[in-house]
């Protein structure tokens, strides 16, 4: 039976849990994005604590890979791939939306429904796409500048569940019966069942070339040197 430890620093919430197969173990959240770094390695020993286990009885451990914040997603998988490298461990990375997705149809049940996650790109941007009940993908993900229009043509024949840090933004400007916002907050639990099936197919991520997906071109404000 599967032990995993699960690690997301994506958004502006992290957490951390452990799962055995199905079943969850332990998790905890950090609600200050300024301190995800920092929360990080205390969090995994005090779980391990609490649950009375070692780091040498995982089999496995996952992590968010992006979208989100630079920061987070560095933080996250450097941790994640320095654990598995040093416990000799396979890494599994999982996309953001997919989790948020999941943590909305969880909630919601409605299974007639789409379900758009949304992370903060600033601005009026956002990433995000759009899944159906059964968490297949309608859209392609990336990052857009959000408008009246968006996602018009699926807001005239679907009810559209939008949630995460960039949901606010669009329920400013939409006006659509169809259109309804939710205040989900996905964690790590949501990566369990996901990353258990990734486990069993043995879809492994290369620890050596594994990089954060940002969503787009990273893009820095500091200045060049001459």
């Amino acid at each position: 039976m599967a032990i995993i430890l699960h690690i997301d620093t994506a958004t502006e919430f992290a957490s951390i849990c452990l799962s055995k197969e199905n079943q969850l173990l332990g998790v905890e959240v950090n609600e200050d994005q300024k301190n995800h770094a920092s929360f990080l390695q205390p969090a995994i020993q005090k779980l391990f604590h609490q649950t009375n286990l070692k780091l040498q009885e995982i089999d496995a451990i996952s992590v968010t890979n992006g979208p989100g914040s630079y920061t987070g997603l560095r933080v996250g998988l450097a941790s994640a791939k320095g654990l598995c490298f040093a416990l000799q461990k396979p890494l599994i990375t999982l996309n953001t939306l997919n989790i948020m997705a999941v943590a909305a149809i969880m909630q919601h049940k409605d299974k007639e429904a789409l379900y758009c996650p949304m992370i903060d790109a600033r601005r009026m941007e956002v990433f995000t796409t759009l899944y159906t009940f059964e968490l297949i993908q309608v859209t392609d993900q990336k990052a857009i500048i959000l408008n009246e229009t968006s996602f018009g043509d699926y807001l005239k024949n679907n009810k559209i569940i939008c949630s995460g840090s960039g949901a606010e933004k669009f329920k400013k400007l939409i006006n659509s019966q169809n259109a309804f916002f939710s205040n989900t907050q996905h964690n790590a639990k949501h990566m369990i069942a996901l990353v258990l099936e990734k486990f069993e197919n043995k879809d492994f991520s290369n620890l050596a070339y594994t990089t954060p997906d940002y969503g787009k071109a990273f893009y820095s404000t500091a200045k060049k040197l001459d």
